[in-house]
C-alpha cells in the first residue's frame, strides 16, 4: 500500500509543480482576492487532477484514446477561457475592482472545470498507472491509494501556490501594486496559454 501511495504523491507532484497557466491564473486571483477564495480555487485544480488519476486508474489507456480526438478543441477551449480572464483581469484592475464578487464557490467550480480542460493530465496519469509494476497497483484498492496520493500532492502544491499569491496580494495591496499584479498575471496567462496550442 505504502508503494501505490509514494507512487500517487509522486505522480501528483509531477503533474502538478510545472507552473503553468492555471498556476499563474490560480497566484494572480489569490493576490487579488484572498487566501480563502485562492485555497478553493486550489482545491477545485486539486479535485481535477484527483478525479483524472482515478479516471487514469479505472480505464487507463481506453479513456485516453477517447479524450484524444477531443483534445485539440479542448486545448482551444482552455485558450479562449484563459485570455478572456487576462484581459478581464486588466479590465477589473483598471476599474480599481478588489474582485470582492469572486466567492470560494466559483473560485473552486471555475479552476475545477478550467483544469478539466487539459487532457493531457488524463494522458499523463494514464501513461503511469499503465507503467507501473502490478506489484506497485495491482488492483483497485492500491489504484485507489494511488489517487489518493496524487491528491494530496496536488492539494499541497496548489495551496503553496496560494499562499504565494496571498503573499505577494499583502505586499501589493494599494491600487497601483493591484494593477501591476493584474498585468503580470495577464501577460504570463496568455503566454502560457498561447504555448498550449503552439508547443
Amino acid at each position: 500500500m505504502s508503494g501505490a501511495f509514494l507512487a500517487g504523491v509522486i505522480a501528483g507532484y509531477g503533474v502538478a509543480i510545472p507552473v503553468g497557466a492555471i498556476g499563474a491564473l490560480l497566484i494572480g486571483l489569490t493576490a487579488r482576492t484572498s487566501l480563502r477564495v485562492g485555497a478553493a480555487a486550489a482545491l477545485g485544480v486539486a479535485t481535477a487532477d484527483g478525479a483524472y488519476a482515478l479516471a487514469a486508474v479505472l480505464g487507463g489507456a481506453a479513456i485516453a484514446r477517447l479524450i484524444e480526438p477531443v483534445a485539440g478543441p479542448m486545448r482551444w477551449a482552455a485558450v479562449v477561457v484563459l485570455v478572456t480572464l487576462a484581459v478581464k483581469t486588466v479590465f477589473d484592475a483598471r476599474k480599481q475592482r478588489r474582485d470582492k464578487e469572486v466567492t470560494a464557490r466559483s473560485a473552486y467550480f471555475g479552476l475545477l472545470g478550467l483544469t478539466i480542460l487539459n487532457p493531457a493530465t488524463i494522458v499523463y496519469f494514464g501513461a503511469l498507472v499503465l507503467g507501473m509494476r502490478a506489484d506497485v497497483v495491482p488492483d483497485l484498492v492500491h489504484g485507489l491509494v494511488f489517487v489518493f496520493g496524487a491528491l494530496l500532492a496536488s492539494a499541497s502544491w496548489q495551496l503553496l501556490l496560494a499562499c504565494g499569491g496571498s503573499l505577494v496580494g499583502r505586499v501589493l495591496t494599494g491600487q497601483r501594486g493591484r494593477m501591476i499584479t493584474a498585468v503580470v498575471s495577464s501577460v504570463v496567462i496568455v503566454a502560457l496559454a498561447v504555448r498550449l496550442v503552439t508547443g
